[in-house]
């Protein structure tokens, strides 16, 4: 999850941003050697990695966020041969945006911030791409809880495949190990608005339940997903009435779409959105030790596929002349039904709405966004076609709310939206 969503209640900064400039000066991928604190980051000691099943230091940030799937077992998202085209813009675009009561630029974001990598693209057209701390565009970059949106879309398709019959369907119609708990008894959209009513705090802080249901899931020999959804075995709330972020929602619909379709969701989601969208490079999920991908996180991917994944949302689902996702489900997953919803920006939380597994921005227009703990964002505007990825490694004392993207996307849609 983000880190906080409550305290950027302070303001919406995108909502009054207004674009200063926007210009262009050169057009190829820019690779820095450092970046923000790089030294605090491990640059003497090229971003080590941390080992299985050992905290990470901040050093270890960079290291841990693109070589993930080094540390952990993953299955392998497959690519198609001939990948899909990105064009380059004649030249780079360059924004000024006001944020704090200063004038910034993009560049000074980065000079600023333990971003990793950050693209803008717009309809099929990349605008600006930079990576920081000797991260190279063939790297794979960690999504965290930017996969629960790939879930979400995943569970659209196998609905559309008659594969899942319908998200008004119990999960342990799918998941008959689940009968008679809990999360077994939650229908499929109540899932994919987190909205269950069983009880699991999560607030990102060491010792909450996300942090015990990940030691089911990431430690070695640990009892997996389905034994670790069952500890969770409470309703305090009637379903379908309150949102509640809760990661496990989405290892439950990670279940339903596996059992469902009889394949890893790896695998399904190479065969419906990789493949088919021509993706440049292979990207991977990471499992339990019972085979199971663990799907409230951990996708790790190019930055360029994570931008063709956003332009595909930005496009309603198309993609190179395909319809890679219905174009109802991305609409239902992506508008709330009325400003008075539980789910409405706002209510969700006190700025952001919350609909199919994906965050609902405020404003007049429908924006949305993928968000990841540490800073993984991609922002999709599809009015405009524009989309914003960004992968960084924030740490809690590096301003924990992370405003700053959401001024700079504002200033981006007011010049371009």
């Amino acid at each position: 999850m983000l880190h906080s969503v409550k305290a950027v209640a302070v303001r919406w900064v995108a909502g009054g941003a207004l674009a200063l400039s926007c210009v262009v000066a050169q057009s190829d991928p820019v690779f820095s050697d450092t970046g923000y604190a790089a030294d605090a980051y491990g640059a003497a000691e090229h971003y080590p990695l941390p080992e299985r099943a050992h905290g990470k230091t901040q050093k270890q940030f960079v290291g841990y966020y693109t070589h993930f799937d080094q540390i952990y077992p993953a299955h392998t998202i497959a690519k198609a041969g001939t990948p899909s085209i990105l064009k380059s813009s004649a030249g780079e675009l360059t924004l000024d945006y006001p944020y704090d009561g200063r004038i910034r630029s993009i560049d000074s974001y980065l000079d600023r911030n333990p971003v990793t990598a950050l693209l803008i693209a717009r309809d099929d057209t990349i605008l600006y791409e930079h990576y920081q701390y000797a991260r190279k565009d063939s790297d794979r970059f960690m999504s965290q809880s930017m996969a629960k949106t790939l879930v979400g879309m995943l569970i659209g398709i196998a609905i559309s495949e008659g594969t899942i019959h319908s998200i008004d369907d119990l999960a342990d119609v799918y998941v008959p190990e689940l009968a008679g708990t809990a999360y077994g008894e939650t229908s499929i959209r109540d899932l994919l608005h987190m909205s269950s009513g069983v009880q699991f705090h999560e607030d990102s802080n060491p010792g909450d339940d996300r942090d015990k249901l990940g030691a089911d899931l990431f430690a070695p020999n640990s009892v997996g997903a389905i034994e670790g959804v069952k500890r969770f075995n409470t309703r305090v709330r009637p379903p379908g009435t309150h949102f509640s972020y809760a990661s496990i929602e989405t290892e439950v619909l990670g279940l339903v779409l596996s059992h469902a379709a009889h394949m890893p969701v790896a695998q399904y989601a190479s065969e419906r959105i990789w493949k088919k969208m021509g993706m440049e490079s292979d990207a991977s999920w990471v499992h339990d030790p019972t085979g199971q991908d663990i799907t409230f996180c951990c996708v790790s991917a190019t930055l360029r596929d994570w931008a063709r994944l956003g332009l595909m949302l930005a496009h309603d689902g198309e993609w190179n002349g395909k319809q890679i996702v219905p174009r109802d489900w991305i609409v239902q997953a992506t508008t709330v039904s009325s400003p008075g919803s539980f789910l409405a920006p706002g209510r969700a939380t006190p700025v952001f709405g919350y609909g199919y597994q994906v965050w609902i921005l405020p404003g007049e227009h429908r924006m949305f966004a993928l968000m990841g703990m540490d800073g993984q964002r991609i922002i999709v505007d599809p009015r405009s076609k524009l989309v914003l990825v960004q992968t960084a490694a924030w740490t809690s004392d590096h301003d924990p709310d992370m405003l700053e993207v959401f001024a700079l996307w504002g200033a981006l849609v007011a010049e371009y939206g």
